[in-house]
Parts: C-alpha cells; sequence; structure tokens
C-alpha cells in the first residue's frame, strides 16, 4: 500500500506516533459512554448523573486547557506530550477500581485534567513539523486517531465489559497507554527549525530560541484577530453537537433498538466515527490542496462542509429506523469531518507560531465548557423530548457554524493571515 507521506522522514514520525496517542487519548475519555447502562445497573444512576460523569470531565477539561496551551508555548511540547500520555492512562486505569458515584466523578474530573495538555502541545507540534503543503494532511493523520480512538473506546469497553465486566476496559487502555509513552523517545524529535537554533530544553517549540511569549501578549494578539474569534464560535457549537452524540448515541442504541452492550458501543461509535475518519482523510488532501491557491481557501472548504452536512441530522425528526440512522449519522460525520480537517491548519495559520498552543488551548476550552453543557442539557432533555429531537437539534448548530465561517472567509481571514506572516518575520528579526 503507497502511503502519502515517508515514515523514514521525522516529520512523518511524529504524525504517527501523534496519532496513536490521539486514538488512546479519545478511546480514554470515550470509553465511559459505552458503559453508562452497566454503571448505572450496578451505581443506581440517574440520567442526570450520567450526563454529569459527561459533563465534569468536559468543565475539567476546559478549565484546563489554556493553562496547558500557555504551558506548550513555554516549555517543551515534546516533554507535555509524554507526560500527558502518562497522566490520563494512569487515570484511566484507576476508573477501573472506582466504588461509586463520586469516586467515578473525581476520576473524571481527573481524566480532564490530565488529558487537557496533550492537544494544545501537539497539534502545535505537528504545525512546527510541517508547513503550509503538508499540514493539512498531517493534521489530518491526526485526527484520524483521534476519531479512531472514540471507536476503539466505544466499542472495544463495550465488547470488554460484556465479557470480563466494565472494569476491564479502562484496566487494558491505561495501561496502552503507559507502553506507548516508552517508546516516545524514538518517534518525537525536535523540527528543524528547533534543532538548528538549538533552544534550551525548555523553550516552547518552533519559536527559533526566542524568549516564550507571555500569556498576556498572546491574548492580546488573540483578541485582535477576528478569524481566530469565528474559529471559537464554530467550535463551541459543533463541540455541542459532537459531544451529545458522543455521550448518549450508545445508549440511544440501546434503548431504541434494544442492542447488547458490545452492539451498541460499536454502532454508536463506529457509524459516527468512521464516517468522520473517512471525512477527515478526504479532507486533509482536499485542505491541502485548497490551500495551493491561497491558504484562505480552507475556511470555505470547512464552512461549506458544515453547511452540507446540517440536513442530514433532520432524519431524527421521523424517528427513523436503524438503517435511516445510519444513512443519517454516516452522512453527516462524513461532511462533518471533511470540514474539520481544515480547523487546525486554518488557526495555525492565523496565528504566528509563538502563540499557537494558548490559542488551541483557549479553544478546547471553549469547544468542551460549551460540549459539557450540551450533554448535560440533552439529560435534562431527554424524558421530556427524547433523544431523536435532541439529534435533530444539532444541525441548527452546525448550520450557524457554517454561516459564520463563511463571513470570516469573506472578511477577514486574507488580513489575518497577512498579519500573523508579517508577526512572525518581525519576530524573527528581533
Amino acid at each position: 500500500m503507497h502511503l502519502p507521506f515517508r515514515l523514514t522522514e521525522p516529520r512523518w514520525r511524529v504524525a504517527v506516533f501523534l496519532a496513536f496517542a490521539a486514538a488512546l487519548n479519545y478511546a480514554d475519555r470515550a470509553a465511559l459512554s459505552s458503559v453508562l447502562p452497566a454503571l448505572r445497573s450496578e451505581f443506581a444512576l440517574s440520567d442526570v448523573q450520567l450526563g454529569l460523569l459527561g459533563s465534569v470531565f468536559l468543565w475539567a477539561y476546559a478549565l484546563g486547557s489554556p493553562f496547558a496551551g500557555v504551558l506548550a508555548d513555554r516549555w517543551s511540547r515534546r516533554r507535555q506530550v509524554v507526560a500527558s500520555l502518562v497522566l490520563w492512562s494512569a487515570v484511566t486505569a484507576l476508573l477501573g477500581v472506582a466504588n461509586g458515584f463520586l469516586a467515578l466523578l473525581g476520576l473524571r474530573i481527573a481524566l480532564g485534567l490530565a488529558e487537557c495538555l496533550y492537544l494544545p502541545a501537539a497539534t502545535a507540534l505537528l504545525a512546527d513539523h510541517h508547513d503550509t503543503s503538508t499540514r493539512g494532511r498531517a493534521m489530518s493523520v491526526h485526527s484520524v486517531g483521534l476519531n479512531f480512538g472514540v471507536v476503539l473506546g466505544g466499542a472495544f469497553a463495550g465488547y470488554l465489559a460484556e465479557h470480563f465486566g466494565w472494569r476491564s476496559g479502562f484496566w487494558v487502555l491505561g495501561g496502552g497507554g503507559l507502553v506507548l509513552a516508552l517508546v516516545a523517545g524514538s518517534f518525537l524529535s525536535a523540527p528543524v527549525r528547533e534543532s538548528g537554533s538549538a533552544p534550551s530544553a525548555s523553550a516552547g517549540a518552533g519559536s527559533g530560541g526566542r524568549p516564550p511569549s507571555s500569556f498576556a501578549e498572546a491574548f492580546v494578539y488573540l483578541c485582535r484577530v477576528p478569524s481566530y474569534h469565528v474559529l471559537l464560535a464554530k467550535a463551541m457549537l459543533a463541540g455541542v453537537g459532537v459531544w451529545v452524540f458522543l455521550n448518549w448515541l450508545p445508549l440511544y442504541f440501546r434503548e431504541a433498538f434494544n442492542l447488547t452492550l458490545g452492539a451498541a458501543g460499536f454502532a454508536g461509535t463506529f457509524m459516527l466515527q468512521i464516517s468522520t475518519v473517512l471525512g477527515i482523510a478526504l479532507g486533509g488532501w482536499v485542505s491541502d490542496r485548497a490551500a495551493a491557491r491561497g491558504a484562505r481557501q480552507r475556511m470555505l472548504v470547512q464552512g461549506l462542509s458544515y453547511l452540507a452536512a446540517a440536513p442530514f441530522l433532520l432524519l431524527f425528526l421521523t424517528h427513523p429506523g436503524f438503517v435511516a440512522v445510519t444513512v443519517a449519522v454516516s452522512s453527516f460525520s462524513l461532511l462533518r469531518g471533511l470540514g474539520q480537517a481544515n480547523e487546525n491548519p486554518t488557526l495555525t495559520e492565523v496565528i504566528p507560531v509563538q502563540f499557537r498552543s494558548t490559542a488551541i488551548g483557549i479553544m478546547n476550552t471553549c469547544a468542551t465548557a460549551a460540549g459539557g453543557v450540551g450533554v448535560l442539557i440533552a439529560g435534562i432533555l431527554k424524558s421530556s423530548f427524547g433523544l431523536n429531537a435532541v439529534f435533530a437539534g444539532i444541525s441548527l448548530l452546525f448550520v450557524i457554524a457554517g454561516l459564520a465561517l463563511l463571513a470570516a472567509y469573506r472578511f477577514w481571514i486574507g488580513r489575518d493571515l497577512a498579519r500573523a506572516q508579517d508577526y512572525g518575520t518581525a519576530s524573527l528579526a528581533r
């Protein structure tokens, strides 16, 4: 099989390692959704309590993300990736010994704080290794790992729960992460511009030896980038929809179609994520091809993809059968994935290198905080309106997000791209 990259190149070894780490990152957070029926039975939990287990993770993740971004702009991004991997893997293993709701709640908070360290450092590290010509594909490889991890966490944890008890999946996933951390040094090399300038071990990645910027300097710059504000709004809108699906779709299949734990976990994650993975893989190629005509084209592709995805969710208003749900969710996820592949490349091109991790951390805060609210609200609305209505309502969020992206493409992104390039050039000259 011919890959669109060479594993002999350090920049692609970094991308592949981060894809595996990303898969575990999302597998560990998604595993809980597949065992919700078992937790409800063993600990007599209500729907609101089940929703809260999803929400507290996202809220902790949101609170920690800005600090994680600042840290990654001031410290070694490679070391932060490995530290996060070790911490979240240990917490995941401990989830397997939880003895009640409060223990689960506390460990989900700890998991959010451990995992929030990863994405700001990993995404910026990828941008440090890849320029505009390969950035879309590299970040798509990483995003494929993230989305495959949801399938791994959902289906694998559900299968193990059926055969060995719900705790076993957390032990296996946690152990796998600790093993992966042991081989990180063989894959995570420094970017060429880091090596060439011989920065200190504590320097932020890609700053060319320049002293790391303060949070105040980064915040002031980010406040003056309208395209980034649109990306934040889009992240919040999409975050609500995506996290509602991830948290509640397995239970929807269990209740609506009377599937087993393993089958519900597989159906509720596989059809959602395999289509997203295909969309992201295609989207990375489309993103780089579009960017060859100008980096601003990435935002156009994302906006059009979101508008095309939204109508498929309205099918839930008809209370569809299994096949119709499969078509609706798969089509929506494919188009969402195609658009998603453009998000991080766009962000890293409208923001100078020394502020990227901070920008990503703030975006994670917005997306996960909104997602946590959405998960909890879905749990509250479930008994009154049903999940069909909740899922259909997500279409409106994606319409708003798509229109906002098109407005940014039309009015702001060209200026923001030029300003980021000028700022980076001026910084290197100092």
